[in-house]
């Protein structure tokens, strides 16, 4: 068979004839410091099927893609990744005795007699796979967002037809969102809203020519007893489809085998994982305990390490067991910052291998925010993206690293940046209640050159 199965996580195993590449196989129990489990549990048929691999390909760092716990059952693989700016991943795994090859960046790299994966990466640290299978594109998404590579996919995707799209979707718990006021007041999150998923999917789906979605990067539970309260804003698998309504597509079930000769497509049926609490202090955090001294001068190195985040915030204060520290980041005003109440043993551990991110999204960490409206776009970008990651910590590092990015692609850069700006002054300047606001995001959409969603 030459086609391709969805498991897991985000697990796409392509098949040209017998398993050949596996992506972000994150088969264990745990992530984000125990707070993630798997929804559902990967059957041995399909674990057979990445062992069976010859290949696996990484997308990002967090662990539940790259899956630290996971990397033993995994040795002897070839390690594909993208061309990250910083090259933390390749570093990393190289030094663990992988053998990791480095994808060109936008080429196509044949890895069977019928399979070419070509990868596409962005400032964000995130990367995106092309999988062309016979006359069949395969397009992973997992859990980028478009910083700059949205128009060259759409000009692939362009050239096949019954595309298959695979992308983080559902109602939006993948992030920080246990966010708070200065009041004490729980900032609801978007989550909350539930959002029709299948209306999310027509632009996309739309803008790369797909013929098929499929559920993907999105099937997490939450297990610690300190985050069990982010299962209120998981999304069910039955309601990937809601408010779909686009002609001549089709939203699959989410676990499926599908056969790119035939066109068939069966359904994979994984039991449900295990989804029983979890103690955080099987995972090293123990509420109560305080910080030394020789923690705070480690948390007050890691933060001020990261120059720009001084430009755009004032202070950082923890709470670890009982105290607060505050690392004053500018010595100007005392406004705008944020506030983590958090157990010493993830914090640490954060601060120590320069994961944050993974303090973020686990959403066992309580976060307040100070005079911000969201840890985006200076926080959460300046410390787990450009630096933990991009190894960008200096102004002149930042300034190299987005150069690097610029040099790369430099008009799709360019034009994602102008993007941006205006995106962001038209929100702050008209309220989504304006009369004309409907009229002119469609509007951006002509001037884009992709349809609008059909919500707009």
């Amino acid at each position: 068979m030459l086609g391709f199965e969805t498991i897991g996580n985000a697990t796409l195993i392509a098949i040209d004839g017998k398993p050949i590449l596996a992506t972000d196989p994150w088969i264990s129990d745990a992530a984000y410091f125990g707070s993630w489990g798997l929804s559902y549990s990967i059957p041995p048929e399909q674990l057979n099927h990445i062992q069976e691999c010859e290949y696996v390909w990484f997308s990002h760092g967090h662990p539940d893609h790259l899956n630290g716990d996971s990397l033993p059952a995994l040795s002897g693989k070839k390690i594909l990744i993208g061309d990250h700016v910083g090259g933390r991943i390749h570093k990393e795994l190289t030094a663990q005795g992988f053998n990791v090859t480095i994808l060109a960046e936008r080429t196509w790299t044949r890895i069977s007699d019928n399979i070419e994966v070509m990868c596409l990466t962005d400032y964000f640290q995130d990367s995106i796979l092309l999988v062309k299978l016979g006359k069949r594109l395969v397009i992973n998404l997992n859990d980028a967002v478009d910083r700059g590579w949205g128009a060259e996919v759409a000009r692939v995707a362009s050239q096949y037809e019954g595309n298959f799209l695979l992308k983080l979707s559902g109602y939006g718990d993948a992030d920080m969102i246990n966010l708070f006021d200065e009041d004490g007041e729980r900032i609801e999150p978007w989550a909350a809203k539930k959002y029709p998923v299948g209306r999310t999917l027509i632009a996309p789906m739309r803008r790369y020519n797909a013929r098929f979605f499929i559920p993907f990067s999105s099937f997490h539970c939450y297990r610690r007893q300190d985050s069990l309260w982010g299962e209120a804003y998981t999304t069910p698998i039955n309601a990937y489809a809601e408010g779909f309504e686009l002609p001549g597509s089709e939203v699959l079930p989410a676990f499926v085998r599908v056969d790119c000769e035939t066109g068939e497509v069966t359904e994979l049926r994984p039991p449900p994982a295990d989804r029983s609490p979890r103690d955080p202090k099987a995972f090293g955090d123990d509420w109560s305990e305080p910080l030394d001294k020789e923690d705070r001068k480690k948390l007050v190195a890691y933060f001020k390490n990261k120059e720009v985040l001084a430009s755009k915030l004032d202070f950082v204060r923890l709470r670890v067991g009982g105290s607060e520290l505050t690392i004053d980041l500018n010595n100007k005003r005392s406004k705008y910052g944020v506030t983590f109440e958090v157990p010493r043993g993830s914090l640490m551990t954060a601060v120590e291998y320069e994961i944050f991110d993974d303090l973020l999204i686990g959403n066992f960490m309580k976060t307040t925010l100070h005079g911000l409206d969201s840890l985006y776009p200076w926080f959460t970008p300046i410390v787990a993206k450009y630096a933990d990651n991009g190894r960008a910590y200096s102004k002149a590092e930042v300034l190299e690293y987005f150069t690097e990015y610029l040099r790369r692609q430099p008009k799709s850069f360019l034009l994602h940046q102008l993007e941006n700006q205006a995106t962001g002054l038209f929100r702050a300047m008209v309220p989504k209640d304006a009369k004309f606001y409907g009229a002119a995001k469609r509007f951006y959409y002509v001037l884009k050159g992709s349809p609008p969603p059909l919500d707009v």
